[in-house]
C-alpha cells in the first residue's frame, strides 16, 4: 500500500490521479491532498478518500472547507499548507499544481526523502538545476507524469542512458495546428480550448495551442534526462498515438505508443516498476487508424517553441522569465484582455528586456518571477 500526497487534487491531473487511486484501493491510499478554489469538489474528494490533512489556497476557503468535512481532518492553507502536506508521512508526492507555486513544495518534499511524480512543468523549467541537485542530494526519484516524458522514461528503462543519442518529443500541434499565422489573428478563447486529442485544463490547452507546452517540455527533458538541447527534437504528430521516442547511438529508435489517456502515465508513475490494469482503457488497434502523420514544426509559425529553445539555451533566469510571462499572458487571453497572438508578443517583450543572470539561487529565481509578473500586469493595466 503506497501512501500518496496529492498536490492539486481538483485540477485535471489531480482528478485523474484520484480515479487511478479509486480503481486500486488495495494499492494506493491518499494521505494528504491540496486544492485550489474548487472547495465543493475538494470536499467530495476528501469525504471519499479520507486524507488526514488537506490544504486550500486561502484562509477563507480553509474555513469553508472545514465546515464541509469530518472534524478530525486537519486543514491548512496557502504556501505553508502546501509545505505541511509534503512533510506528512507518505511514499510519493504527486505534484499536479499549476504554475510556479509548485516549486517550493517539490524541493521541501524531496528533502523529506519522498519520490516526486511531477506533473508541474514550471518546477523544472524555472529551477531545473536546483531541483535535480536536490533530488541527487536526497537520493529520491523525479518521475515524470507528462505523457511525453513518461514515454521517454519508459523507453530508457533497461538501457544505458549514455547510449541515448536523441530524444524525440511528439506534439499534436494543438487546437490551431492546421491554421496559418494570418488565420490566428481572430481566433477565440472557445476555439483555443478545443484540443483535438487530449482532455486537459484550460491553461495547458492554451499552451498546447501556442506550442509553449512543448517548449516547456523541451526544457523539462533537458533536466530530467541530462541531455543537451541540440539532442532534443520536436515532431508534429497529429494522432498522438506515439507519445515520444528515444534514438540510440546504434540507430535504433524506441517509441512508446498508446491511445491518448493521461491515466496511463499517472498510474505508471505511482506503480512502477509494476504495471496494473487501467479501467476503461481503449486498446490501440493500429489497423483502425490506418496512417500516422509526422511533420517538422515550423519555428516561425510556432514562435513560442522557438522562444523556449532560446530561453533554455540561454539558461540562468531566462526560463523563469519566459514561464512567468507566459502564465500572465495566458491568463490575460483567457480573461479576453489580449488576443491569441499577443501571448507570444508579451513573452518576447519580457525576454528582450531581461538581463539574464547565470546560475541563480532560489531566491533570485523567485524574485525574477515576481518582477516579471508585476511588470507585465502593469503594462496590461495601462492598456485597459
Amino acid at each position: 500500500m503506497k501512501k500518496i500526497i496529492l498536490l492539486g487534487s481538483t485540477g485535471s491531473i489531480g482528478v485523474q490521479t484520484l480515479e487511478v487511486i479509486e480503481a486500486h484501493p488495495d494499492r494506493f491510499r491518499v494521505e494528504a491532498l491540496t486544492c485550489g478554489k474548487n472547495i465543493k469538489l475538494a470536499a467530495e474528494q476528501i469525504r471519499m478518500f479520507g486524507p488526514s490533512f488537506v490544504s486550500t489556497g486561502s484562509k477563507e476557503d480553509a474555513s469553508r472547507l472545514q465546515e464541509m468535512i469530518p472534524s478530525h481532518i486537519e486543514v491548512g492553507y496557502g504556501e505553508e499548507g502546501l509545505l505541511e502536506a509534503v512533510r506528512r508521512s507518505g511514499d510519493i508526492i504527486v505534484n499536479a499544481l499549476m504554475g510556479s507555486v509548485g516549486l517550493n513544495p517539490t524541493l521541501e518534499g524531496m528533502k523529506t526523502g519522498k519520490d516526486v511524480a511531477l506533473a508541474n512543468k514550471e518546477t523544472l523549467v524555472t529551477a531545473g538545476h536546483i531541483v535535480t541537485e536536490q533530488a541527487e542530494q536526497s537520493g529520491v526519484k523525479l518521475i515524470p507524469v507528462d505523457s511525453e516524458h513518461s514515454a521517454i522514461y519508459q523507453c530508457l528503462e533497461g538501457n544505458r542512458a549514455e547510449d541515448a543519442d536523441r530524444l524525440i518529443l511528439t506534439a499534436s500541434g494543438g487546437s490551431f495546428r492546421d491554421l496559418s499565422r494570418n488565420e490566428l489573428s481572430d481566433v477565440t478563447v472557445e476555439d483555443a480550448l478545443k484540443h483535438p486529442n487530449w482532455s486537459m485544463g484550460a491553461k495547458i490547452t492554451i499552451d498546447s495551442a501556442t506550442m509553449m507546452n512543448k517548449g516547456l517540455e523541451v526544457i523539462e527533458a533537458r533536466w530530467l534526462f541530462d541531455i543537451p538541447y541540440e539532442r532534443i527534437d520536436v515532431i508534429l504528430h497529429k494522432e498522438s498515438m506515439i507519445h515520444s521516442m528515444v534514438e540510440y547511438i546504434d540507430g535504433s529508435v524506441l517509441a512508446h505508443l498508446g491511445t491518448p489517456d493521461m491515466k496511463v502515465p499517472i498510474q505508471y508513475a505511482l506503480s512502477l516498476p509494476a504495471r496494473h490494469e487501467v479501467p476503461g482503457r481503449k486498446r490501440l488497434d493500429l489497423w483502425e487508424i490506418g496512417k500516422l502523420h509526422f511533420e517538422k514544426p515550423d519555428l516561425d509559425r510556432f514562435r513560442c517553441l522557438k522562444m523556449a529553445y532560446d530561453a533554455g539555451r540561454a539558461g540562468g533566469t531566462a526560463p523563469a522569465v519566459m514561464n512567468a510571462a507566459n502564465e500572465v499572458a495566458v491568463e490575460a487571453f483567457l480573461n479576453r484582455q489580449i488576443s491569441f497572438l499577443e501571448i507570444e508578443d508579451l513573452i518576447d517583450e519580457a525576454l528582450q528586456h531581461h538581463s539574464v543572470q547565470a546560475s541563480p539561487d532560489l531566491e533570485t529565481i523567485i524574485e525574477t518571477d515576481r518582477l516579471t509578473r508585476a511588470g507585465i500586469k502593469k503594462d496590461l493595466n495601462k492598456r485597459l
